[in-house]
This record gives structure tokens, C-alpha cells and sequence, in this order.
């Protein structure tokens, strides 16, 4: 008589167990809607609507007719790396060394590389909420542990580097982690703050990891604030970077750090072995979006002009508290006074009028059940579309 076993279950590890990213469940139903044949304004994700520069899909088609395509060093083609220098030179009068430029797929092998680079497991890292979700996530899928401290419109909705002391003297922070422009508020820490920052992380010896990846995409002198990157005031900090926003590239996976010298070849045997490289293709054609610039500023124009419109309109619908909208393209708004639970009312939203929203569960655990934020990325039409049917909505009326 033959005994077939049960096999045991198998579990998954808790690795997995992560928050999920509610943004992309957001566009996951709304693109079902889409493909129901609703029409969906999409005002979730940060995703601009222009294309690649014309300068990057031409250099790509080249590369593509050779078809010569594959594996390059682990840090990027010395093309790549020599001309993210001249940018550094050009626009914030920075010399870097090419050998500390570092190629990576998008900005978010940028995070996993300087997270595995920089830190062990267990070790505590300062981020700001509202903030990053995918921080806090990778932070605890690698076994580090997210320090999260609110912010609120005494510091702008930055992390200060009163924070910081505050957080090492209670519990030794290894690490902090700052985005200026942030995402999802829009805000900036000023250039004063941003060194007061990297002195007290040089004081108490912390990594600084720098999210410039909105850089580029500021709005003038009207905001009090101007744009700097953390690597003016220290050699010490790890920049983040990506092709993903100001220059129109999403969908091509490329980014770029800028590390401390003892950092560069911990992080490129990490990357030999997680991702050989990044794709060729993409380094090629993101060399080539450095000449896009004129292209990429009437992108950003009409950023400005889609801002413009939220600032007016929201307030018109009843969206009276708004973060302060320095950079980025994002608009992080209170519902409060029409739900507590942002979730369900993205959902409402999406149903009801066909556009679709964040909610801002994502971006602070605490707080967010009360936030939105909506993403200005899409044409103008689309501003105006959204508008619109949120004006002629009337789960919108009824609590106004």
C-alpha cells in the first residue's frame, strides 16, 4: 500500500510583509475602470505625461540600429558618468570625480544600494513623515529599522537637524534620509536648513542620504526657497538622483548617485551581483537627455501653469489646507473636513468621477487617513478635466 505524504506548507518570508504601495493599488483600479471603458483622469501617480526628451530617443534608435547592446560596468558607461559631472559643474558650480558617479536602475536601486552600502541590519535611519512610503518599505525589507518623525509647517515639513539631536539622544540614529523637493508634500528645506543638516550628521558621525530626484523642477523666487544639492556642504553624503522626473524617463529605469569615495566599491560589488548593470540602452539615451534641457523647461512650464491652476481651483472646492507647493508636482491636501479615511474616499472618488487620486495612508501612517495628494504630472487639459468633475461632483457638494 503506497502513503503519499502532505507536503508541509510553505511559508513566505516576512520580508514581504510590507505595507503595500496604495498609489499603485489606486492606479491598478483605475486602470480597470480604464479598461472598462471608463474615461480616467489620472491624477495618482508621479508620472510626467511628456515624453523623453527628443535628444535621448534619438540616441537611443542609434544605439538600437547597431544592436550592439549589453552588459557595461556595474557603475554606468564613462559617457554616462563623465556627463552626470558636467552637470554637477553646470548647474551648482560642483567639480565631482566621475569615479564617484554611479549608475542604477531608477532611483530606487539608488536607495537599496546605499541602504545595503551604508548600513547592517537592525540600524536605525531618520526619515520625515509625511514622506516616501517606498522608504520605510525597502528600510524594513532589509531589516533596518525607519525612524519616522513628523513634520509640520513650523519646519516647512522637513526634518531639521533639531530633530536629529532630539532622536540620537534617545535612541543612536545610524542614518538619515532627507528629499527636498519631497514628494508628497512639494516642499523644500531651505539652503540654510539643508547645511545645518549635514553638519549635525557629520557631528554625531551618520550617513546622509540626499533624494534630489525632483531637483530641476522648482518654482522661482515666488517660493522663499531655493534649490541645492546636500553635496555642496559635504564630500561625506550619498546623492540620489533619477531620469524619472525632470527629465521625462520613467519608464527607461535609469538614475544615478553620487557617493563618498569609501563607498564606491562596496556599492559596486553589491550591484555586480544584484544587477551586473543597468540596461545600456537606457545609459545611452540618458546621456543624451543632458542635451534636452530647453525641451525639458517647456515641460516644466507646463508644470507651473498646472499648479497655478490647482492652487486657484482647490480652495474653490472646499481643499482649503495645502501644503506649501515649492517644488515637485504634487499637491498634498487635508479632506478632513469631508472624510477621515482618505482611502475610501480616493475610492469614491475614482468611481463617482473618474479620476484618480493618492491617498495619503501612504505617505504617513498617523496623519495620512486625513491627506490626498493630488499629481499635477499630466497635461493641462487633465487639470482641468479633474477640476471640473470634482466641481460637478456631488458626494463634493453635499459636504461643502
Amino acid at each position: 500500500m503506497t502513503v503519499t505524504s502532505v507536503p508541509k506548507q510553505l511559508n513566505y518570508s516576512m520580508r514581504g510583509d510590507v505595507e503595500p504601495f496604495h498609489a499603485m493599488d489606486v492606479l491598478a483600479m483605475a486602470n480597470k475602470l480604464a479598461a472598462q471603458g471608463r474615461d480616467v483622469v489620472y491624477l495618482c501617480v508621479g508620472q510626467p505625461g511628456a515624453p523623453a526628451p527628443k535628444s535621448a530617443l534619438i540616441a537611443a534608435r542609434n544605439a538600437l540600429k547597431t544592436g550592439k547592446l549589453g552588459y557595461t560596468d556595474a557603475g554606468g558607461i564613462s559617457q554616462f558618468r563623465n556627463r552626470v559631472t558636467e552637470h554637477y559643474r553646470a548647474n551648482y558650480a560642483i567639480e565631482v570625480s566621475a569615479n564617484r558617479v554611479f549608475a542604477t536602475t531608477g532611483s530606487s536601486a539608488g536607495f537599496n544600494l546605499a541602504f545595503l552600502a551604508a548600513f547592517d541590519a537592525g540600524d536605525r535611519i531618520a526619515i520625515a513623515t509625511p514622506g516616501y512610503p517606498a522608504y520605510r518599505n525597502i528600510m524594513r525589507t532589509l531589516g533596518l529599522e525607519p525612524v519616522e518623525i513628523e513634520t509640520d509647517e513650523s519646519t516647512r515639513w522637513s526634518l531639521t537637524a533639531d530633530h536629529i539631536k532630539q532622536a540620537h539622544s534617545i535612541k543612536p540614529l545610524k542614518g538619515v534620509l532627507i528629499a527636498s523637493p519631497a514628494n508628497p508634500t512639494g516642499t523644500m528645506m531651505s539652503v540654510e536648513a539643508l547645511r545645518e543638516m549635514v553638519e549635525v550628521c557629520e557631528e554625531f558621525g551618520l550617513w546622509l542620504i540626499s533624494d534630489e530626484i525632483y531637483h530641476g523642477l522648482t518654482y522661482g523666487p515666488a517660493t522663499g526657497v531655493e534649490e541645492d544639492t546636500a553635496l555642496r556642504f559635504s564630500d561625506q553624503v550619498i546623492i540620489i538622483n533619477s531620469f524619472s522626473k525632470y527629465y521625462c524617463m520613467t519608464g527607461w529605469r535609469i538614475g544615478w548617485m553620487i557617493l563618498p569615495e569609501q563607498l564606491v566599491r562596496p556599492v559596486e560589488r553589491i550591484a555586480q551581483s544584484l544587477y551586473i548593470s543597468p540596461p545600456e540602452l537606457s545609459q545611452i539615451a540618458a546621456t543624451a537627455a543632458f542635451d534636452g534641457h530647453q525641451e525639458l523647461q517647456q515641460v516644466k512650464a507646463g508644470y507651473k501653469a498646472n499648479r497655478a491652476l490647482m492652487l486657484d481651483a482647490l480652495p474653490q472646492l472646499g481643499f482649503n489646507d495645502i501644503l506649501p507647493i515649492d517644488g515637485a508636482f504634487y499637491a498634498y491636501v487635508s479632506v478632513e473636513q469631508f472624510s477621515d479615511d482618505s482611502m475610501t474616499f480616493a475610492r469614491q472618488i475614482l468611481q463617482e468621477t473618474g479620476v484618480a487620486v493618492t491617498p495619503g495612508l501612504d505617505f504617513d501612517p498617523v496623519r495620512g487617513p486625513k491627506f490626498i495628494r493630488f499629481s499635477f504630472a499630466g497635461t493641462h487639459d487633465d487639470i482641468k478635466t479633474a477640476i471640473e468633475r470634482l466641481g460637478n461632483w456631488q458626494g463634493l457638494k453635499s459636504q461643502l
